[in-house]
C-alpha cells in the first residue's frame, strides 16, 4: 500500500509530525497537516451508503428460552457473512451505557497536561494515553485521541485508571464488568453457533484479558482528508463496542467497498477478532472497520477487547479440521500481537491476521 501524501494548504507545519499533547487534534488546528493526509485510494465518502447490518437481538439467547436455537443460528449468519453485527435487549442499562461515554468525555475534556500523565508508546503498557497508532514513528497520523486500560481482573487494575474526573473509574468500571459478562455470554454462543458447545473456551475466557480502548475523535476541519483509524481488523476473540454518534465504517467483502454502521438507540455493536478467524478456521472473519471524521462534533466510542489470557496461544479447534478442510492458521497470543504492533505500522496496511495465515 503506498502512502505518498497530497500537498495540503502549503502551511509551515503541513510536514510535520506531531507528538502526544501537541498533536492537530488535541490543539484543534483549523487545517488539517499533511502528516495526516490519507491517499486518495482511501479517502473517505462522506456520504456513504449505509451497512445492512445484521441486528440480532438477545432477549432470546437465555438457556431456557424456546428461541436460543433461532438467536445462536442468527449469530452464525452475522459471523459467517460479516463478522459483525449489532444486538439489542443485551441486558446493559442505558444509564451504565450513558456513565461509561459521560467518563470519557469527561476524561477527554480534562486539561492537557492532565492527560499526559498516562502518555506512553510502550503497547505493552497496561494503561496508556496517546493519539497515533505508534506517536512519532508512524508515516500517517490519525485523527484521533485515546485512552486504553486494562479491566480484568477489574481490581487488580481500576487503581490505576485516571484519578480524574473523579467519576471515571466507578462508572467506567460499572459498564467494564457489565460488557464482559455480556462478552463471555455471546463467546459461549459463538462456539456454540460452530457445534463445539457454549462451554468450548470458557474457562479460558474466565480467566482472559478484557483491554478497554476508549476513543475519542474530536471534530476535523477537513473530514474527506483524514481518518479517525485506519482499516483494520482486531486481534480479538471478539470485540463489542458502545459509541456516543455513527462514524464505524465496515467493510463488506463480498461488495468490496465500505457502509456506515446506522444508528440504533440502545444497541452495542460486535466484532468478530482475529482469533475468532483463527478458531473457526476460517469459516468467521474478521471484520475490517475504520473510523471516519465529521466536523462538527466529538464521538467517542468504548470497545471492550476480550480474548484468551496475554500467553495463551489460541489456535483452531481441531474439530474444524478434515481432510477436506485443513488447518489455515497458526495460533498466537495477546502477547503476539503487541509484538507485531510494536514492530509493525497497521496505517501502512499491514494485518496480524496475515501473519497467522497458513500459505500452501
Amino acid at each position: 500500500m503506498e502512502f505518498s501524501h497530497r500537498s495540503n494548504m502549503g502551511n509551515d507545519e503541513s510536514s510535520i509530525s506531531f507528538s502526544t499533547g501537541k498533536s492537530a487534534q488535541e490543539r484543534g488546528l483549523s487545517h488539517v497537516p499533511e502528516s495526516y493526509v490519507i491517499p486518495t485510494s482511501h479517502d473517505p465518502n462522506l456520504h456513504p451508503e449505509t451497512a445492512k447490518v445484521p441486528v440480532v437481538d438477545l432477549s432470546g439467547l437465555r438457556p431456557a428460552s424456546a428461541q436460543r436455537s433461532l438467536v445462536i443460528q442468527d449469530i452464525k449468519n452475522a459471523c459467517h457473512r460479516m463478522g459483525f453485527f449489532q444486538i439489542i435487549n443485551h441486558g446493559i442499562n442505558q444509564s451504565l451505557m450513558d456513565g461509561a461515554l459521560s467518563s470519557a468525555f469527561g476524561f477527554f475534556n480534562l486539561p492537557t497536561p492532565e492527560k499526559m500523565k498516562l502518555m506512553s508508546n510502550d503497547v505493552h503498557k497496561p494503561v496508556r494515553y496517546g493519539t497515533s497508532i505508534k506517536d512519532g514513528i508512524d508515516n500517517i497520523q490519525f485523527w484521533r485521541v485515546f485512552l486504553k486500560h486494562y479491566a480484568h481482573p477489574l481490581e487488580d487494575w481500576i487503581l490505576s485508571w485516571p484519578a480524574n474526573p473523579p467519576y471515571y473509574r466507578e462508572k467506567m468500571g460499572n459498564y467494564c464488568s457489565e460488557v464482559r459478562k455480556l462478552g463471555l455470554e455471546l463467546m459461549g454462543a459463538i462456539t456454540e453457533s460452530l457445534g463445539l458447545g457454549s462451554a468450548y473456551l470458557s474457562d479460558k475466557m474466565n480467566e482472559g484479558m478484557q483491554v478497554m480502548a476508549v476513543n475519542c475523535y474530536p471534530p476535523c476541519p477537513n473530514p474527506n482528508v483524514a481518518l479517525g483509524l485506519p482499516p483494520h481488523s482486531d486481534y480479538s476473540c471478539l470485540t463489542i463496542v458502545l459509541q456516543s454518534s455513527p462514524g464505524l465504517e465496515i467493510m463488506d467483502m463480498e461488495e468490496g467497498k465500505w457502509g456506515k454502521v446506522p444508528k440504533l438507540h440502545g444497541a452495542l455493536q460486535v466484532h468478530v477478532g482475529d482469533h475468532l478467524e483463527v478458531l473457526s478456521n476460517g469459516l468467521y472473519k474478521s471484520v475490517v472497520h475504520r473510523a471516519i471524521l465529521n466536523c462538527e462534533r466529538t464521538r467517542i466510542s468504548i470497545a471492550s477487547l476480550m480474548s484468551l489470557g496475554l500467553d495463551e496461544k489460541l489456535g483452531t479447534a481441531e474439530e474444524l479440521v478434515d481432510e477436506q478442510h485443513p488447518k489455515r492458521y497458526k495460533e498466537s497470543s495477546f502477547g503476539d500481537f503487541l509484538n507485531f504492533l510494536s514492530a509493525n505500522d497497521i496505517g501502512e496496511g499491514k494485518a496480524f491476521i496475515d501473519t497467522l495465515k497458513i500459505i500452501k
